[in-house]
């Protein structure tokens, strides 16, 4: 399992994901989960997937080899050939169907699980920053303003704190904090989420700079906010006035 997350807001992009993969219990792995499609002048489109490896290694494999031509005579079909993000999320669902179709059986005869799921995010030239969830089946769906997050892997546990904090005008920063408080709600619940984490922050403006960072298990920043957060928690806890049935009933708080 894994956990990833993309945020889409007025002032930028957003991008986190772990990189814990397993077979179970005794069988724990780092795995880099996102991956760049495209990095060149004109655009930069990155990808992170959840779900079993090896049809996503076919999906990445597919994709830097592009895919068949429409015409004879044309060239592979390359990322760093699409005229929009929505063609680039396009070309991976593609990859995605062909991939299903070449492995799916051999890995449903074996019992083995074969879904995937692939948040696609970026910008293409002067065009707008996109966010893109595609399905297991190559179908996707694009970010909206309403709910400016999408969420693959283990998103339980993460999922509340993005609904309750986050909105399409919420500053860049306070996007950054949140999405890492949702991480790190879901390794304190999932064992199949941990760290190291990768993170992109892509800035609206595109004459500010990509922000590139992996956050190892010595991050202070992120110890001191998973630090502060409980904390936090905890006082807001006790805030929160007792029930009152209870001292109805005459069971007293435990001094």
């Amino acid at each position: 399992m894994t956990y990833c997350l993309g945020i889409l807001l007025r002032d930028g992009l957003v991008l986190i994901s772990d990189t814990r993969t397993n077979a179970g219990i005794d069988n724990i792995s780092i795995y880099r989960k996102m991956h760049v499609l495209a990095d060149t002048p004109d655009r930069l489109i990155l990808c992170m997937s959840a779900g079993n490896l090896s049809v996503t290694q076919n999906v990445l494999g597919q994709l830097a080899e592009g895919q068949p031509p429409l015409m004879a005579d044309d060239p592979p079909r390359r990322i760093e050939d699409m005229p929009s993000m929505f063609r680039a999320a396009q070309l991976v669902g593609e990859a995605v169907m062909i991939a299903g179709r070449e492995l799916k059986p051999a890995l449903a005869a074996a019992g083995v699980p074969s879904g995937i799921s692939l948040l696609i995010g970026g910008r293409i030239g002067g065009g707008p920053l996109a966010l893109f969830l595609v399905y297991d089946a190559g179908n996707f769906i694009e970010c909206g303003r309403d709910t400016p997050f999408l969420q693959i892997g283990a998103t339980a546990y993460g999922k509340p704190i993005l609904d309750r904090a986050l909105a399409y005008d919420s500053p860049l920063d306070e996007a950054v904090k949140v999405g890492l408080l949702s991480f790190d709600s879901t390794i304190r619940s999932d064992l199949s989420v941990g760290l190291p984490f990768d993170m992109v922050v892509m800035p609206a403006d595109p004459a500010l700079p990509v922000v590139r960072r992996r956050l190892e298990s010595d991050d202070a920043y992120f110890q001191e906010l998973s630090a502060r957060w409980s904390q936090l928690l905890n006082e807001s806890r006790t805030a929160v006035p007792d029930p009152p049935f209870l001292a109805e009933a005459g069971i007293s708080p435990r001094a």
